[in-house]
């Protein structure tokens, strides 16, 4: 190649520019490449670790859920059985009207079933309805236990013989009165099909981005009872071969049910396992290390790729400048690198040149002027900004770029801090939540572009980590230039907030009981009709109490009042969270059943009737009880108006007054005894 020996080439290569910008090129590549190999190393260690946590915490959460649902099928179980006796079982009729009468109990299992001592089968209500089968279970080991420990016991899993599909049963001895330390007369069992009832339906969550992560329950001998793949239910564990690793770590550990989760991963996989307590199952959830790194994989070849283009363009663009700017500027660099430090007069040691160099001296003898000018103004402006600062009675801070700049020192009381732990600092750090941040900018932007000042209360945090609720006004330095910056006004308004939330809960509450009052009832009919036809089905119980008037005359108004939390307590004690209870005046009740059948509200309404009837209320010796007289009414078609309903509602609950009192009457459904019960799959 002759033209690498030409003169003026070999001068170039020989320069100290060129020199110069060799090694700035040498020096940045390296350091991007060192920068982004650490970078990327920590990245991918900090996001395994995250998603590790992320995992871990998803599987407790799953197993404690797993645990609390198994738990309430346990109690439900051990309410039913306290309430059966060998009469009950003795009587085939009676058993079967006995099971009929619990739809909760079958709505929790697939299959309930009851046996006397001995084992045998004597009913089973399932998803093909009530039956008798000959089967005896006296061989089943939980039966054993069930019966010898006097206690609650869950099955591993087994094959059923009447259906012969594999299940876990949960098994309850009945007791004669409900004694704990009675001789068990029979078992109350509801089984759990694994193959048509996931164990994890609503409680494990697959949120997006999770398509790789595979999630079991087994139990603590490490057999599956729950699996995307049916066909491994009932299997070891050993046969997930995704798990084989973990499974021999977990093994080894001594097959832990740890509460607070375990990390089992390999180099190939991330694995951590929830133990749930009682039932004794344990969550595993695993995902391949390569499918949590691959985004970053390919992040890091892009980066790659630009850093390298960048490299040669910065390499380029720097030898160009150092040929332009790599003169006699020696004495120019000199006085410029003292040009604010006072070290010389303003007016000495400049050098005496001529064209840009002269004009640059020129700039820079202008700027060394301009600028002790300005710091002399800037240090009375800062002088006197924080005298107001200081006296005003609100907190004012000012942000630039999103960033706080000053602090008054009320609003330094005010978030907490010291000025050093707040100037500088993003001003997003101030509040109490980064969603509230992020909500708070568009709205910001939208008024200062009206020419507006901005105001909004917002909660905000204090330095100790406590939130308080501020009132915040802001206003932009100069309009249009969002570079200028924003002064902003904060104000402490917690009490306020917390005096007008309370005033809102005292508008739509009954004080006595805490219910809602007719105000919020109307409202949530209001809502109720609007959305209609959408908000079908719907029903709504009316009921007032009966023998009431006798405690106020014969015991005082207080034991009336008393009187009414207890049927406030016990009416929520029957419904679920959404189900609406108002106190519409005395004695009178209403309950509104969203997302409810009608057969299932008269259930509802006759177990609220006997419920209200079992409150014994001890009051100066005496024992309070009352009863209640219920009206339900389903929203119909040819309801229109929340009057109508209101209206058919009430007529049920007179009906159900003038039918001897403390009974259950509807408008417009069937008696509840002609209701078939529904069928549990």
């Amino acid at each position: 190649m002759p033209w690498i020996h030409r003169p003026w080439l070999l001068q170039l290569i020989g320069s100290l520019k060129f020199q110069l910008a060799a090694g700035s090129v040498a020096a940045l590549a390296l350091g991007i490449g060192a920068t982004t190999a650490v970078l990327v190393s920590r990245v991918e260690r900090d996001t395994l670790a995250d998603r590790v946590q992320l995992e871990l915490t998803d599987s407790v959460r799953t197993a404690r859920l797993l645990d609390m649902r198994v738990l309430a099928q346990q109690q439900a179980l051990a309410v039913v059985a306290a309430q059966m006796n060998p009469q009950t079982l003795a009587d085939p009729a009676a058993l079967r009207r006995f099971l009929e009468n619990r739809p909760v109990l079958r709505y929790q299992f697939d299959s309930i079933f009851v046996t006397d001592a001995n084992g045998q089968m004597l009913a089973l209500y399932d998803r093909k309805g009530y039956s008798r089968p000959a089967v005896n279970l006296a061989d089943r080991a939980y039966f054993a236990r069930a019966m010898v420990e006097a206690r609650p016991v869950i099955s591993e899993p087994i094959t059923s013989r009447v259906s012969a599909e594999p299940l876990i049963v949960l098994a309850h001895p009945l007791r004669a009165n409900g004694q704990a330390n009675g001789q068990a007369f029979g078992l109350l069992a509801g089984g759990l099909r694994l193959k048509s009832r996931d164990l994890l339906a609503d409680v494990a969550d697959v949120t997006e981005g999770d398509e790789g992560v595979l999630v079991v329950v087994s139990d603590a001998r490490g057999q599956i009872l729950a699996h995307p793949e049916p066909a491994l239910i009932g299997a070891s564990l050993s046969a997930e071969p995704r798990l084989a690793a973990a499974l021999a770590r977990w093994v080894q550990a001594g097959r832990p049910v740890e509460l607070a989760g375990l990390r089992l991963g390999d180099a190939q996989r991330l694995v951590v396992v929830a133990g749930a307590a009682g039932p004794e199952w344990v969550v595993w959830r695993s995902r391949l290390r390569a499918e949590v790194l691959a985004p970053l994989a390919a992040g890091r070849t892009e980066a790659l790729k630009w850093a390298a283009a960048i490299v040669a363009g910065l390499g380029l663009c720097l030898l160009l400048l150092l040929h332009f700017m790599l003169r006699p500027l020696a004495r120019l660099e000199a006085r410029a690198l003292h040009l604010f430090d006072g070290s010389q007069a303003l007016q000495t040691g400049w050098p005496n040149a001529r064209g840009e160099i002269g004009r640059l001296e020129n700039v820079l003898r202008h700027l060394g002027a301009e600028r002790t000018q300005l710091e002399t103004s800037n240090r009375q402006v800062i002088q006197q900004l924080e005298s107001v600062m200081a006296s005003a009675p609100v907190g004012i801070i000012f942000t630039r770029d999103k960033k706080l700049e000053l602090v008054s020192e009320h609003g330094c009381v005010l978030l907490g801090r010291s000025r050093s732990e707040l100037l500088g600092q993003p001003a997003q750090n101030i509040y109490a939540s980064n969603e509230d941040y992020l909500a708070i900018g568009p709205k910001v932007g939208a008024a200062f572009a009206c020419k507006q000042p901005f105001a909004s209360e917002v909660a905000l945090l204090r330095g100790d980590g406590s939130r308080f609720w501020a009132r915040l006004r802001g206003s932009p330095v100069a309009w249009g230039d969002t570079h200028a910056g924003t002064i902003w006004t904060i104000s402490d308004i917690t009490d306020e907030i917390t005096a007008r939330m309370a005033l809102e809960w005292a508008v739509n509450h009954d004080p006595l009981t805490g219910l809602a009052n007719r105000k919020a009832f109307e409202q949530r009919l209001k809502h109720l009709f609007d959305a209609l036809p959408r908000s079908r089905p719907a029903v709504l119980l009316m009921f007032d109490l009966d023998r009431f008037k006798p405690i106020n005359d014969h015991h005082g108004h207080a034991a009336g009042d008393a009187m009414l939390r207890a049927v406030a307590a016990a009416t929520t004690a029957h419904l679920r969270p959404s189900d609406l209870v108002v106190r519409l005046g005395g004695d009178e009740f209403a309950v509104l059943l969203e997302r409810c059948p009608a057969d299932v509200a008269l259930r509802v309404a006759e177990e609220l009737r006997r419920a209200i009837c079992n409150i014994r209320l001890p009051w100066d010796g005496h024992l309070l009880e009352l009863g209640a007289s219920i009206g339900v009414a389903a929203l119909s078609e040819s309801m229109h108006e929340p009057e109508a309903w209101v209206a058919a509602a009430d007529r049920a609950c007179y009906e159900a007054k003038a039918a001897g009192r403390n009974t259950v009457r509807s408008a417009n459904v069937v008696p509840l005894h002609l209701v078939a019960p529904s069928v549990v799959a």
